[in-house]
């Protein structure tokens, strides 16, 4: 009985698994009981001291810096210990702030400089960027409508006669200037309002010319040749126009970045016949 027993296939592989058991249980003691390690670096506690540096502006006494090394100790735990439990799943902050932490990386890799070619190229194609407001030297005389009624018309066209024949008329009392030198597009429009800036433009450089109408009023004008708008050089733009062109290419590059992460995965929608946008599947 025990003889046939011993020769059993079963039996045999009960035992031996017993025995693999046992073994694996030994040799794996140690490590199930050692407690998983975590090291708080040079570097680390250096970064935690220049935080409370940065709060307090001061550096921290020996006591506190132990107290911010222990917290940090203890989020490291409770983090480990989350993450074991699958806590970190299904978090919508949680997913965003890694997919946050990740663009970050791949935004700090700068693409170099850009070559005074490739700047131009781009200022050529983005002209419209980079204006610079024409700029302009005026005289005006302002007429305030609640003031001449229904004479308006009438008082205009004399003061506008006698403004060609060389005579002086002062218009009625206003703090608005009574001419501005070479003064931008922008600046005329913060005095004058947008009415009075955009009618400039349409104005010959010659003579007295108007009524030209504002928010305060009307106003006769006379304007000296001025310089027009225009596309700004790569000189007088190369700051403005580097950043954008930097800022373009970042973003080109994390779009790439991406598509690049997306090709590797098929997205489906359970319960739905659409599918995910750009799924290398569809």
């Amino acid at each position: 009985m025990i003889r046939r027993l011993l020769r059993e296939p079963l039996l045999h592989f009960f035992v031996l698994g017993a025995i693999l058991f046992g073994v694996y249980g030994v040799l794996n003691r140690g490590a199930r009981n050692a407690p998983d390690e975590i090291v708080v670096s040079r570097g680390q506690v250096q970064n935690l001291q220049l935080q409370f540096e940065r709060v307090w502006q001061r550096t921290p006494t020996s006591a506190e810096l132990q107290g911010i090394i222990d917290n940090w100790v203890k989020e490291e735990i409770l983090y480990r210990e989350g993450v074991t439990l699958g806590l970190d799943r299904d978090d919508a902050v949680v997913r965003r702030r890694v997919g946050q932490k990740l663009e970050f990386i791949v935004e700090s890799a700068m693409p170099p400089p850009p070559t005074d070619a490739e700047l131009q190229v781009w200022l050529d194609s983005h002209s419209s960027q980079y204006q610079i407001d024409p700029t302009y030297s005026l005289r005006q005389v302002y007429f305030d409508p609640a003031r001449h009624g229904e004479h308006l018309e009438a008082d205009i066209a004399t003061a506008r006669r006698a403004l060609a024949a060389g005579k002086v008329v002062n218009g009625d009392t206003t703090m608005l200037p009574p001419s501005m030198e070479t003064v931008s597009a922008s600046g005329v429009r913060r005095v004058f309002g947008d009415a009075f800036a955009d009618a400039l433009q349409t104005l010959p450089p010659e003579g007295w010319q108007g009524p030209v109408t504002s928010g305060f009023g009307l106003h006769l004008v006379a304007l000296a040749p001025h310089d027009v708008a225009r596309t700004a050089t790569l000189a007088e733009a190369r700051a403005d126009v580097e950043r954008d062109l930097t800022h373009a290419r970042l973003q080109q590059a994390n779009a790439a970045f991406y598509d690049r992460l997306r090709a590797k995965y098929a997205v489906r929608i359970e319960g739905s016949d659409h599918r995910a946008a750009a799924d290398p599947a569809g």
